[in-house]
């Protein structure tokens, strides 16, 4: 080796890390056949093509009347600007549709003895069989009665598939393809005035061969014959490529007929793409003719009537104060005085597990959903990922939660369907009844080198929602280790540019750093609470600690001026990269849903302070058996977050290097804290600008399983304690009168006290207190945002509990010998 080199002292920093206490808080049934299978064979080419006789008039079909003329005005409008694209503006509308077999979705698989029984009125003929037992309900209207048609309707199924799967993939999707469509198709005929005698509706286009035969058909929704346009209908706004298919050839076959598709949801990238093209061949079979083919959507709502039935109809615990003893699983079938029912839960039960098994579901519901009637998406439609708690309301004695959720729409669901939905449910429902079982002052997380044996509270660390934030903990402190690299982020090298030096060395931020919330922005009106933005940001602070590795070397008696530097120097360039992961990141998405718990529990103790609801018994009763560590991570271990936390500590997390002064430096480096909740009042008049129709939107997803935001992939799915019935349907949720507003004190000044009282923050490690620990007066989770102030949480520690020392970093160093 050339001696005259001169070898670069390398210096290894590894990650003085943390002692951060992060704790979170904030944080009559018509049955129907099962539908039959088989492949396709190619047809002989069709020549000719013609309108199959027999179909009735919309009128008469869906009003029951025939008008005497056709209306001026009837039918769809198109669009001014020329586009073959309408869509109409204003507030989302609703439809009703029966959908009474769903009433019996917590009837449990057939024993054998079930069997014997359902197949016993004609036994050799499996489908006489269940249609025997299917007058024998009509004529009772006992469910005992239905559950046997239903079961003899399933042994009648060829397919070989379970019960669970057939009941929803085959009994439900029948009735929901024929009555949702069916409803649809009436309310576009009412709406539209598709009446009179130009106005047919289930026209069958037939094609036919050179021979005369009938090779194929294609069905519409409605035709008019005046005008000769064909109209497709579809409530998820869906059409299928073998529908288009066809289409081609009727447009080849009928060269003087036109085409429209109407759709209740916004037509995504693709169905657009379809439309397009189905319209540019058209025009080329026409020249000279433009907008041979149309779209359309109005947004409408599909809201299934079902009465519950005691016995018969499925709850789950999600939410439901009223059936949360012991540690049972999440479906109590045949439990109709507990649970909750509604379109989330639907949703969630009709998703997959895993991703495998929500392609199975997808393909098997697109290939049965003959009308169009899916939910857009499919079964795989929502992120569930996405899923968090978004609305409380309707509390009272009796009376269990009302709950809404929102949630992102799956970009490309037929490829990479959302699943994994009962987990997200659960994890929501856990962290919500967690919140408010357990006292404010078990409700913190440490992770500190010097405390291997404090690093949560014993039963808040068997819970779900305190492994959440443990896990986040120590995944930010990964997060910072790697915003640090200069190699990966400008910010970073911008950092280590300007920062103080000793020796030629720029020296380590000695931070601590913590999560805590953005005023969150909250309303309470229509006798709930609206969670419309709880933003998370990551703050930082000097701290100087005593505490150092072995051999360790590092910036000595630094001044206030240049440790507040570091401080500005990491908030400028570094903080920002980690603030975002924290709010958008996947890694993150477990602490956001725990954290929109946490607000609406606090909103719960509050009401039920006021009067008491069905929460009360569980409200700091620091019994949280109920809502243990479930699967896959029953076995989680705050000891093991440590040790993993510890061996970051030793081994280094981000590796990268620097050269100042002629020095190479070899680094590696390795919190969470949750300490204050900002609160913003949120105005009537600014909730309706800014949120304009997300009441009614949040409304009708306790009803619907189709509800987007004002036509954005945002979705809204909901649910709640279903209505006991006495032979009627569940009335609509009525929109309650909103509380008149009143002048109140300054947005500025604190709201109502905590509904529990704040503990003494706990020191830790011999550690000063951080600043960020002492009650302020201006925290609290949120305002309610009602025109008068109420403040969810005024006192820091009723929203959480921090015991927080010192972010700690120490630089060990080490020399590495050379040889030559």
């Amino acid at each position: 080796m050339n001696t005259a080199l001169r070898i670069p002292e390398r210096r290894r920093l590894a990650g003085r890390v943390l002692a951060a206490f992060g704790i979170a808080s904030a944080i009559t049934m018509s049955g129907l056949p099962g539908m039959e299978t088989g492949t396709a064979t190619a047809a002989p080419r069709a020549v000719s093509a013609r309108i199959k006789p027999g179909a009735q008039r919309c009128d008469t079909k869906n009003l029951g009347r025939a008008e005497q003329s056709t209306p001026k005005n009837s039918g769809f409008p198109d669009d001014p600007t020329g586009s073959n694209f309408s869509a109409w503006q204003g507030k989302p509308k609703n439809f009703n549709y029966e959908l009474p077999g769903r009433a019996y979705d917590g009837v449990k698989p057939p024993t054998a003895a079930n069997k014997a029984e359902a197949m016993s009125k004609v036994p050799n003929d499996t489908e006489k069989n269940y249609k025997a037992w299917q007058k024998i309900a009509d004529r009772s209207g006992d469910p005992e009665d239905r559950r046997f048609e239903i079961y003899a309707r399933y042994f009648h199924n060829k397919e070989g598939l379970t019960f669970d799967h057939w009941f929803e993939q085959r009994f439900i999707r029948n009735q929901i393809n024929n009555h949702k469509g069916s409803s649809f198709e009436r309310q576009l005929v009412r709406d539209f005035r598709l009446v009179g005698p130009d106005w047919l509706c289930e026209v069958t286009v037939e094609l036919i061969d050179a021979q005369g035969n009938v090779v194929d058909t294609r069905r519409y929704d409605a035709y008019n014959k005046r005008t000769k346009e064909f109209n497709e209908f579809k409530s998820n706004s869906e059409l299928t490529n073998k529908q288009l298919a066809k289409d081609r050839q009727v447009a080849r076959l009928m060269p003087d007929h036109k085409f429209r598709v109407t759709g209740a949801k916004a037509f995504t990238a693709t169905q657009r793409k379809k439309i397009d093209n189905l319209n540019r061949y058209v025009n080329r079979l026409r020249p000279g003719l433009t907008n041979q083919v149309r779209g359309n959507q109005r947004t409408y709502n599909p809201v299934p009537r079902t009465k519950p039935i005691k016995d018969y109809s499925d709850h789950q615990r999600w939410f439901a104060p009223g059936c949360q003893g012991g540690q049972g699983g999440t479906r109590l079938a045949a439990a109709s005085n507990c649970g909750t029912r509604g379109p989330l839960n639907d949703r969630i039960n009709g998703s997959g597990k895993t991703l495998e098994e929500a392609k199975k579901i997808q393909a098997d519901a697109r290939r049965l959903d003959t009308r169009g009637t899916l939910p857009r998406g499919g079964p795989g439609g929502v992120d569930f990922t996405t899923l968090e708690l978004r609305y409380v309301g309707g509390l009272g004695k009796g009376k269990g939660m009302q709950y809404s959720m929102r949630a992102d729409q799956m970009p490309d669901p037929d490829e990479n369907p959302g699943f994994g939905g009962e987990a997200r449910m659960q994890l929501s429902s856990d962290a919500l009844f967690t919140w408010l079982a357990l006292t404010p002052e078990k409700f913190w997380v440490n992770l500190n080198p010097d405390e291997p044996d404090r690093v949560m509270d014993a039963t808040f660390g068997k819970t779900d929602a305190g492994r959440v934030l443990l896990e986040s903990d120590l995944e930010m402190k990964h997060d910072f280790a790697e915003a640090l690299n200069p190699d990966k982020h400008a910010g970073a090298k911008r950092y280590w540019d300007t920062a103080p030096r000793q020796n030629g060395m720029p020296c380590f931020p000695g931070v601590r750093f913590w999560i805590e919330p953005k005023p969150a922005q909250v309303r309470e009106q229509d006798g709930g609470i609206y969670i419309l933005d709880a933003p998370l940001k990551v703050s930082t602070q000097w701290l100087d600690v005593e505490w150092q590795a072995p051999g360790s070397a590092e910036c000595k008696d630094l001044t206030d001026t240049q440790k507040h530097a570091i401080e500005a120097n990491v908030r400028a360039n570094v903080l920002p990269l980690v603030e975002e992961r924290v709010n958008t990141d996947a890694d993150y998405a477990d602490l956001r849903a725990v954290y929109t718990a946490r607000v609406a529990a606090e909103y719960v103790r509050q009401q039920d302070a006021k009067s008491p609801t069905d929460f009360h018994k569980i409200i700091d009763s620091n019994d949280a058996s109920a809502w243990p560590l479930r699967a896959p991570n029953e076995n989680w271990t705050r000891e093991g977050v440590h040790k993993r936390y510890m061996d970051s500590l030793k081994e280094g997390i981000e590796w990268f290097e620097l050269e100042y002064g002629g020095q190479v430096h070899n680094l590696g480096v390795g919190g969470v804290d949750f300490s204050k909740q900002p609160k913003q009042n949120i105005s009537r008049t600014r909730f309706n600008v800014e949120h304009r129709t997300l009441d009614t939107t949040t409304k009708t997803s306790l009803q619907s399983d189709d509800v987007s935001y004002q036509e954005t992939d945002t979705l809204y799915l909901g649910g709640g304690k279903p209505t006991e019935g006495d032979g009627e349907n569940p009335e609509p949720t009525p929109t309650p009168t909103p509380t008149p507003t009143k002048p109140g004190p300054d947005p500025s000044t604190p709201g109502d006290h905590p509904s529990t009282s704040a503990p003494a923050p706990t020191h830790a490690g011999g550690n000063t207190q951080p600043p960020a620990n002492r009650p302020d007066p201006d925290g609290g989770l949120a305002d309610t945002g009602s025109d008068t102030p109420v403040g969810l949480i005024s006192g820091v520690a009723a929203a959480v509990v921090v015991a927080g020392a010192a972010l700690m970093w120490w630089m060990r160093r080490r020399r590495q010998g050379v040889t030559g």
